[in-house]
């Protein structure tokens, strides 16, 4: 198991903080914060969740540090199917039935589908059957040259903005799996874009349909599984797509 205090250092690294930043932010010495890191003192489980609280750590973080640190973890994680989590999911799928006609999925943290309204169906004719087999990755159904990728009008720009999306999450969650998707669709064909995108958002320009994309996520998850829940929405980003999406 890898020691607390190295975990510790290793999101301060992350998060780009001093020492002396992250013991200003906790209320601490930055001498603590040292003895912390090196294993000279070890930390309460108090000092732990504080320091991940200043350090901006995700919940399930938060307790691979505690274990780390010889606590049980401060933060639940059910199961999706589980009765707790059933209300939450009945209304995040009352969400993505009021999106429609616009297409909209819940997703978890690693970018696998949930759950999807009416509209995205549609959107996948062509794909190729195995990438439509659970679980669903939407990035990799998106550049996959099997997926979406070929029907992706302005696919260097897209491409371009996924990769750099997905980089920052992996950098952030401290995340292998999704460093493991990064290189993946790097390596998949689709050019890449040098110039800074024109216009107000980078659209997903799909066939003869143009979108942009809302990420949202719940406000006060106490829960690991419901903080690392989004949905990912769509909304027609010229009249032309609201009136093809109004009409189907």
């Amino acid at each position: 198991m890898t020691d607390v205090g190295q975990l510790l250092r290793d999101w301060r690294t992350t998060r780009r903080m001093s020492q002396l930043e992250l013991s200003v932010a906790a209320g601490v010495s930055a001498r603590h914060v040292s003895f912390l890191e090196t294993g000279r003192s070890r930390p309460t489980r108090d000092m732990i969740l504080r320091l991940s609280d200043r350090l901006d750590v995700p919940l399930r973080q938060q307790n691979e540090l505690l274990l780390a640190g010889g606590f049980a973890p401060a933060h639940p994680e059910s199961a999706l199917e589980s009765a707790p989590m059933s209300a939450v999911l009945g209304a995040l799928r009352d969400v993505l039935a009021g999106h429609a006609p616009y297409p909209a999925l819940l997703i978890d943290r690693h970018w696998t589908m949930v759950d999807a309204n009416d509209a995205v169906a549609p959107l996948l004719d062509g794909c190729a059957s195995r990438l439509l087999e659970p679980p669903v990755n939407v990035l990799r159904l998106s550049l996959h040259p099997d997926g979406l990728a070929p029907r992706i009008r302005n696919l260097p720009e897209w491409r371009t903005h996924v990769l750099h999306r997905l980089d920052q999450q992996a950098t952030r969650l401290g995340d292998p799996v999704l460093r493991e998707l990064h290189a993946e669709l790097a390596g998949y064909p689709g050019g890449a874009s040098a110039d800074r995108p024109i216009g107000l958002v980078v659209p997903l320009r799909l066939d003869d349909l143009s979108f942009f994309s809302v990420t949202s996520i719940l406000g006060t998850p106490l829960d690991v599984t419901l903080s690392e829940l989004a949905i990912e929405s769509f909304l027609p980003a010229d009249e032309a797509t609201a009136t093809r999406l109004h009409r189907r």
